[in-house]
């Protein structure tokens, strides 16, 4: 049976969640159900799903990095998405980490699924853990982690992967994005900064700053015919390395937003970044990693490295350093992503092929 005349909503509130769900919206939209997809303006969401050609609402903004801001952000949200839901009326509601997707399912008791990774933002897990239904977490990351936060063992569902791999699960090489940006396969290297305003992340660094800044223009000296893409998480992070940085300015594209990020990190030579998920993408692709992250190392990247990975967590500038000089004068792995390695990535399982059985299950017994 398919979900013909079903109503699905499916907030979106950050970049990552954009991506994990577009497979997964192209299999419900096969089934002819009937999708809202609401969006909120944080970091490149807009951009991301922009590029996938999906419709949908522009809904709210990010609060920053105050939790007063926060709190009125989520305020004003969650009042111009309430009429809008309530109008769809939807029969299941599906997201990553909306809390204001979560606060609205519950009162409007719409059934609900939700993904989470990420026990280490406290404050959101407490806010949307205990209102979902049902929630998918990867089988690394501790179990009791999320009951201290609020789930309860019904509602989570573990499975035997990460994230990622929902997005590269069918992933295919292609080389055409290189062009646009004149780069040469291993012969550039991706730069991401850490979450500085995230809840889990504050008082850590400023807003504003990132660590690339103390370990770039080493990189740089030893490698100056490298291109190199530094992708920030905020205009005010970009205004900052633009500034931090200007001597280094010739081969470096500072931005916000790059397209076609997958294919970027699999012909990159290196990706280093302050946080979990384009490190764990790339080294899914088999791409050299650094991640920063001042922090303990995740369950996720534990993971990865005890899987064979190219993946490490190294916190110290002077080591960053080291290690990259030392990943970069080895020669690049030629036999990348053969059948054998996209076959190492399935003997983990798909979450979004997990999700859409679920959801396919609860809204046919409706």
């Amino acid at each position: 049976m398919s979900l013909e005349r079903k109503r699905i909503w499916i907030d979106i509130e950050e970049p990552k969640t954009a991506i994990m769900f577009r497979s997964l919206i192209d299999k419900i939209s096969k089934e002819k159900a009937r999708i809202l997809i609401t969006a909120r303006d944080y970091d490149s969401t807009y951009q991301i799903l922009d590029d996938y050609n999906l419709e949908y609402g522009k809904i709210g903004k990010y609060g920053g990095p105050s939790l007063e801001d926060k709190l009125q952000a989520y305020i004003e949200r969650i009042s111009q998405l309430y009429p809008i839901i309530k109008s769809f009326n939807p029969n299941y509601f599906l997201t990553f980490s909306s809390v204001e997707g979560a606060r609205i399912s519950f009162g409007l008791k719409i059934p609900s699924i939700g993904y989470n990774d990420e026990p280490r933002n406290a404050a959101v897990c407490k806010l949307i853990l205990p209102l979902l239904d049902k929630i998918l977490v990867p089988k690394c990351v501790p179990f009791e982690d999320y009951l201290q936060l609020g789930a309860t063992k019904d509602k989570l569902i573990q499975y035997n992967g990460i994230d990622e791999i929902a997005w590269l699960w069918n992933y295919s090489p292609d080389s055409t994005i290189l062009n646009k940006f004149h780069l040469k396969p291993k012969k550039y290297i991706i730069l991401r900064t850490e979450p500085s305003t995230a809840s889990y992340f504050l008082n850590s660094i400023p807003p504003e700053k990132s660590l690339i800044t103390t370990f770039f223009p080493k990189i740089f000296q030893n490698y100056p015919n490298f291109k190199y893409l530094i992708i920030a998480r905020s205009m005010q992070q970009e205004n900052y390395l633009k500034k931090e940085l200007k001597p280094f300015l010739e081969n470096v594209i500072i931005t916000r937003f790059l397209p076609n990020m997958v294919d970027l990190c699999y012909h990159a030579a290196l990706v280093i970044s302050g946080g979990g998920t384009i490190v764990r993408e790339a080294s899914l692709l088999n791409t050299p990693c650094i991640e920063f992250f001042q922090g303990c190392t995740a369950p996720q990247e534990e993971f990865l490295m005890e899987n064979g990975f190219p993946i490490e967590h190294v916190k110290d500038s002077n080591l960053i350093v080291s290690r990259a000089l030392e990943i970069l004068s080895k020669s690049a792995n030629s036999h990348q992503f053969q059948e054998s390695f996209r076959e190492k990535i399935k003997r983990f399982e798909n979450p979004n092929l997990i999700c859409f059985k679920i959801l396919k299950k609860e809204l046919i017994k409706t």
